[in-house]
């Protein structure tokens, strides 16, 4: 099943991986062009569809899709809690149904794929970090239609998109490790802020200016931080008070 338009050799694939880790904005986004290019690189974008399995918490879900084709037939498996996603997930092995009239191993799955129009499939497993675990999804809509280059093509696109897909992830939680402590530090230099002014016009120590900010929190309902807020506004006659921090 050639086709001169997709990219063969391992090289561009790895390039476009990269490429896809660099150019998106968050993992959900690099998930979603992820399956697309899947779909045409790995298959003929014309009879095949593809979608993207996560486990987590024991819990499946299509995190990403090319069809909603796709997302129906994962989760016949869900509900079913077997068939060749979750088999290859679970075996960590690649999972190939030649011919989808002569599968008996999954009832529920091969009903909904042939009613679907399927005639084979192509399961891979994604290797993540920790309890996380992924698989790659591959639908034909003829029998046969996964050849023993695509195969092999699969496995070696199965493990360079692993690694994009892990240093996706990882760049993510350190953006969103970098946001949470810039966060910390804005709140903390507001409540220091405000701390200071109660301390210079009660003329109290800075243990009693903060009881008097918890205090006021507790009283109002209102987080510690957005009372320190009004405290410094109420001075400064600010009604935007900002710290700063470089990024």
């Amino acid at each position: 099943m050639a086709d001169e338009t997709r990219p063969q050799s391992a090289e561009l694939l790895v390039d476009h991986l990269q490429d896809l880790v660099l150019k998106t904005e968050d993992v959900k986004d690099m998930l979603d062009e992820l399956a697309q290019f899947s779909a045409v690189t790995l298959a003929d974008p014309a009879v095949a569809f593809c979608s993207i399995t996560l486990i987590q918490r024991k819990k499946p879900v299509t995190v990403a899709r090319s069809e909603e084709s796709a997302v129906r037939l994962d989760e016949t498996q869900y509900s079913a809690g077997d068939g060749p996603c979750l088999s290859a997930i679970r075996e960590q092995a690649v999972v190939h149904i030649p011919d989808l009239v002569n599968e008996d191993r999954w009832p529920a799955f091969t009903a909904a794929a042939l009613e679907a129009g399927v005639g084979s499939s192509l399961s891979v497993p994604l290797i993540l970090e920790g309890e996380a675990a992924a698989g790659l999804n591959l639908y034909s809509t003829r029998s046969h239609g996964f050849s023993g280059d695509d195969i092999s093509m699969v496995e070696t696109y199965s493990y360079h998109a692993s690694k994009a897909l892990r240093l996706a992830v990882r760049i993510s939680q350190l953006t969103e490790a970098k946001a949470h402590l810039m966060a910390a530090m804005e709140s903390r230099t507001t409540i220091d802020l405000a701390t200071g002014a109660i301390m210079a016009q009660n003329r109290c120590s800075q243990e009693t200016a903060m009881k008097i900010l918890k205090i006021a929190s507790s009283t109002r309902n209102v987080k510690l931080r957005d009372i320190a807020a009004s405290v410094v506004e109420s001075i400064s006659q600010d009604s935007k008070v900002r710290t700063h921090f470089d990024a």
